[in-house]
């Protein structure tokens, strides 16, 4: 580690205010200058090391990644704010849970949840009206609450209880971002109460899902929703989850599960509303199929190049941008240590970008992700992350997503005077604003 490039905490005290707004180009200065891994010090004796090269990222991710654990960014700073669920444990609790949500999202399970997620897509873009310009972001941050709402808890009577909820993630997100980006600042965060602060409303959100499941309960319905999935799942002896872990597991479907979703298709409409040439394609492929008569599953089958799109959308704009890992044991990568301890930042946006592995890596292209080429991009394409710690839901959000782009494309013709998206990095990468013209097809 000692010979790596070293960014001093000089550097980035220095740059404090541009890192704190968006960290993006500070990454990417740096890989410019110094190559695909760098270190940066970010304490006394403390220092992190960034890194976009392909084969040390498979190497954690894949290949050794017993020796590699999520640091302490998340199963700490994360946790305090969403629990301790699957995204933000390790170990034996990670494998316990792991097993216990797998079956949730089994696609035999994905399969009896379609119709709940098209009906709320559908209740969701009957608030566009034609003719308006209109910020797809936060529209599709609704549609996306409301379509892991309807998986989760099978209700529309709770929007009021759901909002607060999103309310409290969304302020408790900003606070974790700056404690992350302004270590320098954690002791002024506590005894001023700040830190305090938004740990109460986390508390505030525990009890809204805790009232949720109490109804639940008390109802003796089986919905067979998500909720009671979780609900019926038992460890090895036969016993159900505690309460307390019940709501974390809940709770971080609920944030990632609709804060991921909306960010990426914020970010495919814009792209499509950018390039009407590919819009129309995927208007050619989706105004032949009927989704109020047809099996749904059978209909997302038969949209291959939407998909190809989201794909693309989720190549350039990766909502997991950057992915952590703790060395736990001694390793050696490409010939380089990496001793216990060594925390690593491997930047999955910049990997997605790069021309050794992209042909134009900034052009939007989702002919790239055509399965008749028989292009294999595994081993420098991870929109959902890999390995084990591969994201559970990624069938569901891409399900999700393809029934949303395809029923606004079949509804609507999408145009925008952007010329660039600003992008947003908080825990996941978000769009700042999406202004689109929506006309009535």
């Amino acid at each position: 580690m000692k010979d790596l490039p070293t960014i001093s905490q000089f550097q980035v005290f220095k740059n404090r205010k541009t890192i704190l707004k968006n960290p993006l180009p500070f990454h990417r200065a740096n890989f410019e200058k110094y190559g695909d891994i760098f270190r940066v010090r970010v304490g006394f004796r403390k220092a992190v090391v960034f890194t976009r090269n392909a084969t040390i990222i498979k190497h954690i991710l894949q290949k050794q990644h017993r020796k590699y654990q999520k640091s302490e960014l998340q199963t700490v700073d994360l946790a305090k704010y969403i629990g301790h669920g699957i995204l933000t444990s390790n170990g034996e609790h990670w494998r316990v849970h792991r097993r216990m949500v797998q079956p949730a999202f089994h696609k035999k399970k994905l399969q009896g949840l379609l119709g709940i997620m098209k009906q709320a897509i559908d209740s969701e873009l009957k608030r566009i009206e034609p003719g308006t310009t209109q910020d797809v972001f936060p529209l599709m941050g609704d549609l996306a609450f409301q379509v892991v709402a309807q998986a989760l808890f099978s209700r529309s009577d709770i929007q009021r209880n759901m909002k607060q909820l999103q309310d409290f993630t969304e302020r408790n997100q900003k606070m974790l971002i700056k404690e992350m980006r302004q270590p320098y600042l954690k002791w002024w965060f506590k005894i001023s109460g700040e830190i305090k602060k938004h740990l109460d409303l986390s508390e505030q959100g525990r009890d809204i899902l805790n009232q949720i499941i109490e109804e639940r309960l008390a109802s003796r319905e089986n919905k067979d929703d998500l909720l009671d999935m979780l609900l019926n799942a038992t460890y090895e002896d036969g016993t159900h989850m505690p309460r307390r872990q019940l709501i974390d597991e809940v709770l971080i479907l609920f944030t990632a599960g609709h804060e991921t979703t909306a960010n990426a298709l914020g970010f495919t409409l814009f792209l499509l509303a950018k390039h009407p040439d590919i819009q129309n394609k995927v208007l050619r492929e989706v105004e032949n199929i009927n989704m109020e008569v047809d099996d749904l599953m059978q209909c997302l089958s038969q949209l291959a190049y939407t998909k190809q799109c989201i794909e693309e959308a989720l190549r350039l704009y990766p909502p997991a941008y950057v992915i952590d890992r703790t060395a736990i044991a001694d390793d050696v990568v490409k010939g380089r240590k990496f001793p216990k301890n060594t925390l690593v930042l491997m930047s999955i946006y910049e990997l997605h970008r790069s021309s050794a592995f992209w042909d134009s890596p900034e052009e939007f292209n989702p002919d790239r992700f055509d399965i008749a080429l028989k292009k294999d991009y595994s081993n420098y394409y991870y929109p959902f992350g890999a390995g084990p710690r591969m994201c559970v839901g990624n069938n569901f959000a891409m399900y999700e997503m393809i029934l949303t782009v395809a029923q606004i494309v079949k509804k609507f013709q999408i145009s925008t005077d952007l010329r660039t998206v600003e992008v947003n990095p908080l825990i996941s990468l978000k769009p700042v604003t999406v202004p689109l013209l929506f006309e009535q097809r």
